[in-house]
């Protein structure tokens, strides 16, 4: 009798029907399919066509066939190609008097999901995930064996509602998981917190609880969810924010300036010690970045320096550096910086150390200055003992060479009184350079504030007029450039010796081989007055001697009156007045002095 297998194949299922000798009956597409069988199936065994199924199969199959109704399991292989695979299946026999020699065989390749649920029950189990279920119906309560070890407790432990509760600590864990229950059986409210429970063993353990209320005609029938062992990270959590509220305390106590900044150089949060050094309050400075406060001279280093950071080539720098306070005064400070990063090494901001060094700076400014100062009044005294003998010498000579007339008793009445009006004019020229040596002396002591107002333009005219034989007598031409009313700040004796020193030198060194040309000139600047003594004379070769140019006994040409003294005075005498001397010169092209003075404020 032919007996019609066509309703199976309605089924969704790979499955085939076998006879009494292990003989293909009939199998449905996606069985052919998944055992990639040939459409010539028919007569062929079963076994042959599939050589690998799993032994415990094999052994099913026989059992069915023997009468025992149905067989299933799920077993994995390993293949000849070294493949793991595993299968599910289901045994049948076909009932009924004609058919009862059949066997109806289900068997699926069910690797993809076993290894779904492997790697499920292994994330979870690394996870410390488990999941738990209470019927409200039957009043029984289910935990996997993960709920178990988190609880310590045996995995043959049989919780209950009130067992289950009693973990949680009594306070507010218990409280809040008995309201979170509570509330889903009458409202369907599922809940995800996080609680601390205290293990069978008496260990004290956070744990995340999650619970999904199921719900049949608005009635809750049953509680479903995940229970995870979060201890390890709540405990770093608590940790990281214990240390957040120390370092927070630190930074709000310390009398050093403190900042956390952020990556592209926000301020984050300051302590009052830097809100007070910069003058900003904390709302105002996280408005603003580092760079908009720092001085643009100082950023590129410190931003360089930040790099070096960011790019991990160190963790921490330190430099001295100015910024801008809210008044737009500077605000010198030494600045440390070091980088919090991550886990995965990235940075998430950085901790500023500010220290403000304002009185030092200007401690240092005025050590400075004390030393600038007695540097000066070395070199003063020095100065001051060179122009003595400069200054005195020719009166020495002028005196020895009088007094000798004066003894000569060969000498006439008239001859004797003209030596004795020379005397008189010795003497006199003699206490003229004492009184103005006596006026350098003050100068020196009182520094700048005793200078005077000095008429430069009438200063040169007297000084030309004084040596007007001296200039005739050398056919030197002068020439004379005024711009402006040019009244500088100085010291009338040292103004009067600068401009006789500059053209003086230019009559003694010119080259005598051309006319001599002097030319003067005058600029009245901002807040300065420039003196140019320009000369066509034998100049100076500027690459040997350029730097001792204004230095003591240095001399540059062969001349019986050069002692290497009158530029290094002029210097001297130009600086003390607040004043500032250079020269350009080229050899036998002759040379240009300029000396610019403070101008004379009204």
């Amino acid at each position: 009798m032919t007996v019609d297998f066509s309703p199976f194949h309605q089924l969704d299922t790979p499955f085939a029907i076998i006879d009494k000798e292990y003989t293909y009956i009939e199998i449905s597409k996606q069985w052919q399919q998944q055992f990639k069988l040939k459409k010539t199936f028919k007569g062929k065994k079963f076994f042959e066509c599939l050589p690998e199924l799993p032994e415990e199969f094999q052994i099913d199959v026989s059992y069915c066939l023997e009468g025992i109704s149905s067989r299933s399991d799920t077993k994995r292989i390993v293949t000849s190609c070294g493949n793991s695979v595993w299968y599910q299946w289901k045994i049948s026999t076909l009932g009924g008097h004609e058919v009862n020699n059949y066997l109806f065989i289900t068997l699926e390749d069910v690797t993809d999901k076993k290894l779904e649920e492997d790697l499920l029950y292994k994330t979870q189990e690394v996870a410390k995930i488990g999941s738990w279920r209470m019927d409200l119906k039957s009043n029984t309560i289910f935990w996997s064996d993960m709920v178990k070890t988190i609880h310590e407790v045996p995995l043959d432990f049989k919780p209950d509602l009130e067992k289950a509760i009693f973990f949680y600590k009594a306070g507010w864990s218990r409280e809040h998981i008995t309201n979170l229950v509570s509330r889903a059986i009458a409202s369907g409210t599922s809940w995800d917190t996080e609680l601390i429970i205290v293990t069978e063993n008496g260990k004290e353990k956070w744990v995340r609880a999650i619970g999904e209320p199921e719900m049949v005609n608005g009635s809750c029938i049953r509680l479903v969810g995940t229970f995870q062992d979060i201890d390890a990270r709540k405990q770093t959590e608590l940790e990281l924010e214990r240390s957040k509220n120390a370092f927070a305390d630190s930074i709000k106590n310390s009398k050093v300036g403190m900042a956390l900044v952020s990556p592209s150089g926000q301020f984050l949060e300051a302590n009052e010690s830097l809100c007070a050094l910069w003058g900003y309050n904390k709302e105002e400075l996280k408005k603003l970045t580092f760079q908009e406060i720092t001085h643009q001279e100082d950023l590129e280093k410190d931003l360089a320096l930040l790099n070096e950071v960011i790019n991990g080539k160190r963790d921490t720098y330190q430099l001295e550096k100015r910024y801008f306070d809210k008044k737009g005064q500077i605000v010198y400070a030494l600045l440390t910086v070091t980088a919090v990063r991550d886990q995965e090494g990235t940075i998430q901001q950085f901790i500023s150390q500010v220290i403000g060094l304002n009185e030092r700076i200007k401690n240092e400014n005025k050590l400075k200055k004390l030393l600038d100062i007695t540097t000066n009044q070395n070199e003063s005294l020095l100065n001051f003992a060179y122009i003595v003998s400069h200054n005195l010498r020719s009166h020495a000579s002028n005196l020895a060479l009088v007094c000798g007339l004066v003894n000569n008793n060969k000498l006439s009445a008239s001859q004797r009184e003209e030596a004795m009006l020379h005397l008189e004019k010795a003497s006199s020229s003699l206490n003229e350079t004492i009184d103005h040596l006596n006026d350098v002396v003050q100068i020196k002591i009182g520094g700048e504030q005793h200078l005077e107002k000095v008429d430069l333009k009438k200063t040169i005219s007297n000084t030309l007029k004084g040596i007007s034989a001296l200039i005739a007598e050398n056919k030197v031409a002068v020439t004379l450039d005024y711009q402006g009313t040019p009244n500088i700040s100085g010291k009338l004796i040292y103004v009067e010796s600068i401009v006789l020193n500059l053209i003086s030198n230019a009559i003694k060194y010119r080259n005598t081989a051309i006319p001599a040309k002097i030319a003067i000139r005058v600029q009245e600047l901002n807040d300065a007055v420039l003196l140019e003594v320009e000369d066509n004379g034998l100049g100076i070769d500027m690459e040997a001697n350029g730097r001792n140019l204004f230095g003591m006994y240095k001399t540059f040409h062969k001349h019986k009156d050069a002692k290497g003294i009158g530029l290094f005075i002029t210097k001297n005498q130009v600086e003390a007045i607040g004043g500032k001397i250079v020269a350009t010169s080229s050899v036998n092209q002759g040379s240009t002095f300029s000396v610019k003075f403070k101008k004379h404020q009204v």
